[in-house]
């Protein structure tokens, strides 16, 4: 069991926890079998596994998205399995960012217009808004594209798009799903690498889960699921 003070220092920690889905006709789908997990501060972690093996239901819980059968799941020291829906909403909203495989993004906003959005709920002023969305999207290298829409953009640059959203509202652990899915391997690499940037720079954590054997040269640490569970044997 770890310290108060080791739970603070980490980024994500996770307890026996379980996801069964009751799929009618009395069949249980064991989603998550009995995961533990532990994730530092300002690591750049690889979820990785087979279709079906469980990352995206894992990514899920750790975001409040989806609710455990049993288990807790604690950010930052936070037990967000102890959190009600306008609690997760919230938390959601200030503590983590989100960069999925098909972009997410409003095709009828601006690159700009896509970051803003996400800062419009926080209360700061223009100036801070304005500041911000720029500081974003130049760290993510498009400070010369700020006002083409996404169709205007190659898949490489609706992804950076994508994570300068998600670095908005100054998250402490970013939860990438696929991020590199639907890019070329140099254009996957590139993406990768900002990320490893990223985690330098603003000093947070970043969690990816991918089927891509080209995030093993970047990241800090490989976590493996195999049938709902964390492989240590790989």
């Amino acid at each position: 069991m770890s310290s108060a003070a080791d739970t603070q220092s980490m980024a994500v920690e996770v307890q026996d926890l379980w996801r069964v889905y009751d799929s009618g006709a009395q069949t249980k789908v064991v989603a998550l079998g009995g995961v533990n997990l532990e994730i530092d501060h300002g690591a750049y972690v690889a979820l990785k596994g087979r279709s079906g093996s469980g990352k995206t239901t894992l990514l899920n819980c750790l975001s409040g998205l989806d609710t455990p059968t049993s288990g807790t799941v604690h950010i930052y020291g936070q037990e967000i399995t102890a959190m009600n829906s306008e609690q997760l909403t919230q938390w959601r909203r200030n503590q983590v960012g989100f960069v999925f495989q098909s972009f997410g993004l409003l095709p009828t906003l601006s690159a700009y217009e896509n970051v803003e959005l996400v800062l419009r709920l926080t209360g700061k002023s223009r100036a801070e808004l304005h500041a911000r969305t720029l500081f974003c999207l130049e760290l993510v290298g498009l400070k010369k594209w700020i006002h083409h829409r996404p169709f205007e953009m190659s898949g490489g640059q609706r992804q950076r798009v994508g994570i300068a959203r998600a670095l908005a509202n100054k998250p402490r652990l970013i939860l990438a799903d696929e991020p590199t899915g639907e890019l070329d391997s140099q254009t996957a690499i590139d993406i990768f690498t900002l990320f490893r940037r990223i985690v330098e720079e603003e000093q947070i954590s970043v969690l990816v889960s991918t089927h891509d054997a080209l995030v093993d040269e970047h990241v800090d640490r490989i976590i493996h699921l195999k049938d709902g569970k964390v492989d240590d044997l790989l």
